[in-house]
């Protein structure tokens, strides 16, 4: 679990009498969210990731990028090693002595990873399926899914959030590089495609006559059949569904959680069941276990 300690600035967390707090330190955050908000909003656009959460955890995580290990290794949200981390390694004490932390070469590196983080995880999927201008909710999930210890973690997002307006971001995150709605209902974009998520007591036909695509097509390119009950927040692709996941996920490995699929797994990254399974030498009788590691890519 983790916990986030390396805060070398006096104020751990902002709250709403962050202003009241020294000058130094308000115009540390400003400056902190100025340089990287740009950074935040990509990661928006990519993944659904709130900006405002991002800008917020990393400027807390990180001490408004003055911690040793964001100094020191560029990692602005204290994500540990982990089984499946492959690339540079800092040690520090958190939870105990040494521990291992993703080192980056680049703030952007960390922020990119920051996103696959979250959507790699299983533990943090629901946080998916509410809006992505919805802080709050994001705020509570993380909490709630165990992203850092502190009892009052979604109060200081909240808060910071609040104080310096980020939120503005999100409607920005929100309009720049989006495809917009389709027959009332929000189109995502991912890895070179279009998805919806499914609302409570849809079905092919009824997503068929919102979009334009008949439920023939939608369910040939969701790999069901036209029939299939579906599930409130899965997404549903509009077009064919790629061979691999984008290129961020080379040499990064999908750690199966409890309640995956190898099905659940193939739409999450938008990429076809029978590559899924070819690109990690299984057949389709194979029985998926919790900590299995999958190539997306």
């Amino acid at each position: 679990m983790k916990r986030s300690i390396f805060v070398v600035l006096p104020l751990l967390a902002v709250s709403v009498t962050a202003l009241s707090q020294p000058l130094s330190v308000t115009k540390s955050y400003s400056d902190y969210f100025d340089t990287y908000a740009p950074l935040a909003i990509a990661q928006m656009q990519a993944y659904g990731i709130p900006a405002s959460i991002t800008l917020a955890q990393g400027v807390l995580e990180s001490g408004a990028g003055q911690s040793r290990l964001a100094i020191a290794s560029n990692n602005h949200f204290g994500i540990k090693c982990g089984n499946g981390w492959s690339g540079p390694r800092a040690y520090h004490d958190d939870d105990r002595r040494d521990e291992c932390f993703r080192a980056y070469s680049t703030v952007a590196d960390s922020y990119a990873d920051h996103a696959l983080f979250l959507t790699g995880n299983a533990r943090y999927s629901r946080l998916f399926r509410l809006r992505p201008t919805d802080y709050k909710g994001w705020a509570s999930g993380l909490k709630a899914c165990g992203y850092a210890t502190s009892p009052t973690y979604a109060k200081q997002l909240i808060g910071i959030i609040e104080t310096y307006q980020l939120y503005r971001y999100d409607r920005e995150g929100s309009r720049v590089g989006k495809p917009g709605r389709l027959g009332g209902r929000q189109l995502y974009d991912f890895n070179s495609n279009y998805y919806i998520l499914a609302r409570r007591g849809d079905t092919f036909q009824r997503i068929a006559s919102d979009v334009g695509i008949s439920a023939r097509r939608l369910a040939k390119f969701n790999e069901r059949s036209t029939d299939d009950t579906l599930e409130e927040g899965e997404p549903i692709w509009l077009k064919q569904k790629r061979r691999k996941a984008p290129k961020e996920f080379k040499n990064r490995l999908h750690h199966v959680a409890a309640g995956e699929s190898m099905y659940s797994i193939s739409q999450r990254y938008g990429i076809r069941l029978k590559r899924l399974y070819k690109m990690n030498s299984l057949s389709p009788d194979y029985v998926l276990k919790v900590g299995d590691e999958l190539r997306v890519r």
